[in-house]
């Protein structure tokens, strides 16, 4: 889903770009979006790694082991699919406007930087896609037993 929107996104977004510089001056790309996808990335990776640790401790019953709440899991979970799902659409625009400013790499150099930093806020994007969903591996549920291989329940009471 998150290739979906980040294509369609794209192609919006060079379609976008394309009219924009056709009736006048595209606006440029922000320098500061890669550094800000960069730091929402760092966050969403560093909040997985404390939840995972934590979690794998209440899991082997470690003694003294800080529990995760089970609502922080979920505002956690929520928090790493909406970064997912809003990445996956800034990723996409940026991408698309970085394909058509590489249309225009002769025109002029401030056009190159424009391209590499689109280039620099997907890879950006990218991860923070890679960390949201990490964050929602890591607090999935375990599976259900299988109820074919469980062991039989005894109806008799001791």
């Amino acid at each position: 889903m998150l290739a979906g929107i980040t294509l369609v996104a794209a192609v919006l977004a060079w379609a976008g770009s394309r009219l924009w510089n056709s009736v006048g001056s595209l606006p440029g790309v922000p320098a500061a979006a890669p550094i800000v996808l960069v730091i929402i990335a760092v966050v969403l990776a560093a909040t997985a790694i404390s939840l995972r640790s934590r979690l794998k401790a209440q899991r082997e019953r470690v003694p003294g082991a800080k529990a995760v709440d089970p609502l922080s899991a979920a505002r956690a979970v929520v928090l790493g699919q909406a970064s997912a799902l809003v990445s996956a659409l800034v990723t996409g625009v940026y991408g698309g406007m970085g394909v058509f400013l590489v249309s225009l790499w002769d025109a002029s150099s401030a056009r190159k930087g424009q391209s590499l930093t689109a280039l620099l806020a997907v890879v950006a994007g990218v991860a923070v896609m890679a960390a949201g969903l990490w964050i929602q591996y890591i607090c999935r549920l375990p599976d259900d037993p299988d109820p074919s291989t469980a062991p039989p329940v005894s109806a008799e009471r001791p």
